[in-house]
């Protein structure tokens, strides 16, 4: 790119270009981007003349989304839970997560919803801060964030060996503990107030898991933590405040209580195969999201082989059922930051169409995590970084793209690993698959 170039606009030529609308390609699309706005500003046929960056040898796309993300954890494979939250300091944390924003983004994920600190407080409301506008202070994708996670009491960790009645250890604890209707709407009230743009609701856990040492399976086993009351009452707290709410569910009976109070995303799952009626009515939900989250089971699955088995169940009879209304989230964190598309890979792996599955990644992230009252605050100019519709190629939609070497159709795992290009609001971050100065 001629960064001398006069005018406001430079060119993109795509030499494929998928358009998840359609869920298909469209050959030779020359791009047109505002420098200023980092907007699309058109998008036409290209028949010739010079451009300022030429991809028409690359499959070119909208950036992609990871839905559920925990930037403040890395891998447990290096460093437990546990111990990521009682001994890692949040310097240290906070560090990690401005490393974990910048391979999230080179990896081609331009835009991520993170769905819980797991103990590091308020740090996402910052680093959302950090990574907006035009000249962010640090790479990293467009962040939406959720803070703290409600739970029950008694249910989440960490957990003492000490002073077992106690919420946390020194301190810290994972989420926010909440008990009864009035505790729930205040939290949600002053979550919304404190600039959440989502509310994280867990609707079952291992709540019992203290007796692990003595019986394993009733230790391990998910269990509703909370009422449908309850979460009638997080759901219609923070609808009315304008904002969104995803519910952690494994069990039949939490995802049916989430999905009869309206939450807008139910995130895992994993169990829903064991209600046909249930499972029949979350496919036919045109309001709420499924993120099955397949690549943290997939990761876990030498601890948890039985959560892989169910994750693997459901997700396929979900797919027999047309199951449309899918998001792409990872859980990404206890797994690497970087290696986000392994949940498009097992998706595809387990049957999804791979074309579908790109949708999902893309126009399914925007579909899922947009504002509540996106159009009307569109209407009213809103323009801020976490206001600009993404997931699209089209003119009035950020200019988030990402470009692969490769061939999906014969090659779809490898294509996704060999990210050429990635531009995020129309600032060039990766360029001939080499990250450019400043990221």
């Amino acid at each position: 790119m001629d960064a001398n170039r006069k005018g406001d606009i430079f060119t993109i030529l795509a030499g494929r270009l998928f358009d998840p609308g359609i869920e298909d390609f469209v050959d030779s699309q020359l791009i047109a981007v505002s420098k200023t706005t980092g907007l699309i500003v058109d998008v036409q046929d290209y028949t010739a003349g010079s451009v300022d960056i030429d991809l028409r040898h690359l499959i070119v796309l909208p950036g992609f989304v990871d839905a559920h993300v925990h930037m403040f954890l890395h891998a447990y494979s290096e460093t437990s839970w546990m111990d990521q939250l009682t001994k890692e300091s949040l310097a240290e944390r906070t560090i990690r997560a401005t490393v974990h924003a910048r391979k999230t983004l080179l990896a081609g994920f331009t835009t991520v919803r993170d769905l819980g600190t797991e103990g590091a407080g308020d740090a996402d409301l910052a680093l959302r801060q950090c990574l907006a506008g035009p000249n962010p202070i640090i790479p990293g994708p467009r962040y939406f964030c959720a803070n703290r996670a409600l739970v029950a009491t008694g249910s989440y960790g960490p957990k003492s060996s000490i002073h077992p009645h106690s919420e946390g250890i020194e301190g810290v604890t994972g989420a926010e503990v909440v008990d009864g209707i009035d505790e729930c709407v205040k939290a949600v009230r002053r979550q919304v107030g404190a600039g959440v743009d989502w509310i994280k609701i867990y609707a079952d856990y291992s709540a019992r898991s203290r007796i692990a040492s003595v019986s394993p399976a009733i230790g391990a086993r998910a269990i509703p933590t909370f009422t449908y009351s309850e979460i009638e009452a997080v759901v219609q707290t923070a609808h009315a405040l304008g904002v969104k709410v995803a519910g952690h569910a494994k069990t039949a009976e939490a995802v049916s209580n989430l999905l009869n109070a309206g939450a807008d995303s139910i995130e895992h799952g994993s169990q829903i195969y064991e209600d046909a009626s249930l499972m029949g009515a979350f496919c036919n939900s045109q309001s709420t999201t499924w993120i099955p989250t397949l690549a943290v089971y997939h990761e876990m699955r030498h601890v948890s082989p039985q959560g892989w088995e169910d994750a693997q169940t459901s997700f396929r009879r979900a797919l027999e059922m047309d199951m449309g209304n899918v998001a792409c989230g990872g859980d990404t964190g206890p797994f690497p930051h970087g290696d986000n598309a392994l949940e498009m890979k097992l998706m595809v792996r387990l049957g999804a169409p791979w074309k579908t599955v790109l949708r999902w990644a893309t126009l399914g992230g925007w579909k899922c995590i947009r504002p509540m009252n996106w159009e009307e605050d569109h209407q009213n100019g809103a323009t801020g970084d976490n206001d600009i519709r993404f997931g699209n190629v089209k003119a009035g939609w950020a200019a988030d793209l990402v470009a692969l070497d490769g061939n999906l159709e014969d090659d779809f795992e490898g294509t996704l690993d060999r990210v050429s290009f990635v531009m995020r609001g129309g600032k060039v971050y990766k360029l001939d698959g080499k990250a450019v100065d400043g990221a």
